[in-house]
């Protein structure tokens, strides 16, 4: 399936000034409101993942999980959420990442994914990769294969994807600039 990347990228709003002056936040609810836009890019994901034998995907807390689940379900895999620390109920593990002030944590369920599995770790943007880093890292610590990650949106200017060298990364729209 070819995907018009240029209609997905007009159907995500761009608010500037949000969440502080200087920062254009790129809004996916107009892109899930759209049900044809959301299956074409639900669609575009598993194409991508054709032949990757993914048997779980791991999102990211709490737009990943909007298009995780959908790709789960149309490749039959199961979905494991990552969530912020304190938010899951069971024994985690758990990662820590940089933000521009300070660090934050992310938590898995210790029995969430079986070892060896093909996981496909699954959010709405890549920006400083910091978030995704730390998703792969509670993946390997749980024994999983990193079988790729998949991104709608990467602002590509913030570099995140080097901090994902060595694996195979999909983004379905860039931005290469605030302003862009």
């Amino acid at each position: 399936m070819t995907i018009d990347v240029q209609e997905i990228k007009n159907a995500i709003r761009s608010i500037p000034d949000f969440p502080k002056p200087g920062i254009v936040f790129r809004d996916i609810t107009t892109l899930i409101g759209d049900g044809r836009l959301f299956r074409k890019t639900v669609d575009a994901v598993c194409d991508w993942c054709a032949g990757r034998g993914i048997e779980t995907v791991v999102c990211m807390e709490s737009r990943g999980f909007i298009f995780g689940a959908a790709i789960a379900y149309r490749l039959g895999a199961g979905v494991v959420p990552v969530r912020k620390k304190g938010k899951l109920p069971h024994r985690t593990h758990t990662a820590e990442y940089e933000l521009e002030y300070g660090t934050d944590s992310l938590e898995v369920h210790v029995d969430a994914i079986a070892p060896g599995s093909a996981v496909l770790i699954v959010d709405d943007l890549l920006a400083t990769g910091g978030t995704a880093a730390a998703t792969a890292r509670l993946v390997q610590a749980l024994d999983g294969r990193i079988a790729g990650f998949a991104f709608v949106i990467e602002l590509s200017f913030l570099r995140g994807r080097e901090k994902l060298a060595g694996h195979d990364i999909l983004s379905l729209v860039q931005y290469e600039s605030e302003a862009d």
